[in-house]
């Protein structure tokens, strides 16, 4: 029996009842196989290439056999240059899917490199929004130079989405109004995770794209098995009845519904998600901007409401109303005023002057834009530090290991969440003991010391 083996994130990864409707599009897999071949998904929660590659990586080529097929999906959180513990420049990316690549080639089974899965995310005229940065297509590049197979997932849950269009395309995720499922009592808004049918369906068109890669086995996919199933009906937000009549009618309730989150005048997120309270007994908020009607939600049993469009939001200030429903009676508007960021401006440096002197434990300074949430210090693309900006735009930042004396480049990058801006750059010269000097080649005997050891001569702090 051959074995199709899945590495990949929490995308893929499989689920237990516990965790409805979140589901992985690896655990459906193996219905749309032949006889003869079987499934073994091996995808886990925030993996990422790099902390795949280790313990499970070696625990996997040890289980594989000739033949056996390897599909790798990441791409998710890679491209997160915000978060030290994930983010992977595009050379490092590819330099792990290589790697990959050649140690499942060298156990004589058959890499398929796997492009990330599209989020729910439209814009404002309905297009399915790339929210990948650049790593699907660092993807189809390493399959080209690896001679690797690609799956082109990102291409064909983006045509996925298209054809669903934003009024149902949510439904294929575990993005849900409260009430509408047990384990989500409050609802839960979720773009990247599929629930149980986009999940499926994600696995419906894994298959046929495999039956489409040459050199598999005819018989690995029934073709029998990828009917379609059907489609989802369209989002209630979207098939309320002349919504904005609402904004006309005489407000009888009581009271009206608040936003608790985000605060007032805060900055925000194109997919920012909102949340608030309603009247007791309240079946639906709507949400408005310049009178236009931008969709709703159901509040649930605890008078809580979360909600988020599909479409993102454009860059700039923004002021959203809400008001309540129950029955035929509306309440008084409520108001948010917000602004978003798309666009960040690259940091500003003032320390160290360009080609400057420094210590072997370089400090870095300088100024952000209005918004700016902090400053990512990156070295050959990869992010080796992080400074918090201070509310008067401020940052700073000490790198905590020694570097070696000589001439460095290293990259400055403002984020805001998943918002990036373009890197500035800063030229130093670490002024320290060379490698050769005597200094370090006539204590070769010992292992190196550091500045605060009690052994004598210990090696100075620069």
């Amino acid at each position: 029996m051959s074995k199709i083996c899945i590495l990949g994130n929490s995308v893929a990864a499989p689920r237990t009842e516990k965790e409805a409707p979140l589901a992985g599009w690896g655990q459906y897999l193996g219905e749309f196989l032949g006889e003869g071949h079987e499934v073994r998904n091996y995808a886990r929660d925030a993996m990422t290439l790099r902390s795949y590659f280790g313990k499970r990586f070696t625990t996997l080529l040890n289980l594989l056999s000739p033949g056996d097929l390897v599909l790798i999906a990441f791409g998710h959180d890679e491209q997160r240059v915000n978060q030290l513990n994930r983010y992977h420049a595009p050379r490092e990316y590819q330099e792990y899917l290589r790697l990959y690549v050649e140690a499942i080639k060298s156990a004589g089974a058959v890499p398929v490199l796997v492009t990330p899965a599209a989020r729910c995310s439209f814009d404002e005229a309905g297009n399915v929004v790339d929210t990948h940065g650049g790593y699907t297509e660092l993807t189809r590049e390493a399959a080209a130079e690896t001679g690797a197979a690609l799956l082109d997932m990102a291409a064909f849950t983006t045509s996925m989405l298209t054809e669903l269009g934003s009024t149902r395309a949510r439904r294929m995720y575990r993005w849900l109004d409260p009430g509408e499922h047990p384990n989500h009592p409050d609802g839960i808004i979720d773009a990247r995770h599929f629930g149980e049918l986009g999940a499926r369906e994600v696995a419906r068109r894994t298959a046929a794209a495999l039956r489409e890669i040459p050199g598999l086995p005819g018989d690995l996919v029934d073709q029998l098995l990828l009917t379609p199933g059907e489609s989802p009906e369209p989002l209630t937000e979207f098939s309320v009845s002349h919504p904005e009549a609402a904004l006309d009618i005489l407000p009888t309730l009581p009271d009206r519904p608040v936003f608790t989150s985000p605060d007032p005048g805060q900055f925000v997120g194109a997919q920012r998600e909102f949340a608030g309270k309603a009247p007791a007994g309240t079946d639906y908020v709507l949400f408005y901007e310049e009178g236009r009607y931008l969709g709703g939600t159901a509040v649930s049993a605890s008078g809580t409401w979360q909600w988020r469009r599909v479409a993102v939001w454009p860059d700039g200030p923004h002021r959203v109303e809400a008001l309540a429903v129950t029955g035929n009676a509306v309440s008084r508007r409520s108001e948010l005023e917000f602004e978003v960021i798309e666009r960040l401006a690259a940091p500003r440096i003032v320390s160290p002057e360009p080609d400057a002197w420094t210590g072997s434990r370089p400090g870095f300074s300088g100024r952000a834009s209005l918004g700016t949430s902090k400053v990512m210090v990156l070295e050959q693309g990869r992010v080796i530090a992080e400074a918090p900006v201070k509310r008067d735009g401020t940052w700073q930042v000490t790198h905590a290991h020694d570097w070696r004396p000589g001439t460095h480049t290293v990259e400055f990058v403002a984020v805001f969440g998943a918002v990036r801006s373009a890197s500035a750059s800063r030229t130093l010269r670490v002024r320290g003991i060379p490698e050769d000097s005597w200094l370090h080649t006539s204590l070769e005997s010992r292992e190196t010391c550091s500045g605060a050891c009690e052994h004598y001569p210990a090696m100075p702090t620069w």
